[in-house]
């Protein structure tokens, strides 16, 4: 399930792309998931573990992938422990975030109201509140309550 905290907490990594650029592992970059999230975030294909094809900046290593790609491939595969800032992603990974907290228990922090509009089959527990929201529309009543405190 997607667990949410907004605000500043103890055990988060607030910049995931420095700390995926010295983490992350071969085998991450080559799996089916991170193929599918590298090609519909940036737009480009995973050669190989170490090369990327950008259609804008040719041929790229893995170090230059998006923040927001990198940050989805923290959560989807380190196991350390730490909750990663998902305001290091663009609105466009919403529903890759979603997808990820289906698959196993995942808390991401916010210091925005991330726009999850569209996303199928929301849910998600607001840690703040401890509420579990059922829809977008749920969840924007509960984030902005919380970001008002």
């Amino acid at each position: 399930m997607l667990k949410i905290v907004f605000g500043d907490i103890a055990g988060a990594v607030y910049h995931p792309p420095t700390y995926f650029d010295n983490q992350y592992e071969d085998e991450w970059i080559t799996d089916p998931l991170s193929v599918e999230m590298i090609r519909d975030i940036d737009k480009s294909e995973v050669v190989s573990a170490n090369l990327i094809q950008s259609p804008v900046l040719g041929p790229i290593p893995v170090k230059e992938i998006s923040g927001g790609v990198k940050t989805l491939i923290l959560m989807a595969f380190d196991t350390s422990g730490w909750i990663f800032n998902a305001s290091a992603c663009g609105d466009n990974c919403a529903k890759w975030i979603m997808a990820i907290g289906r698959k196993k228990d995942l808390t991401i922090n916010l210091h925005h109201v991330m726009d999850f509009d569209g996303v199928e089959d929301f849910e998600a527990l607001m840690v703040n509140t401890g509420k579990t929201v059922h829809s977008y529309e749920e969840y924007l009543v509960e984030a902005i309550s919380i970001k008002e405190r």
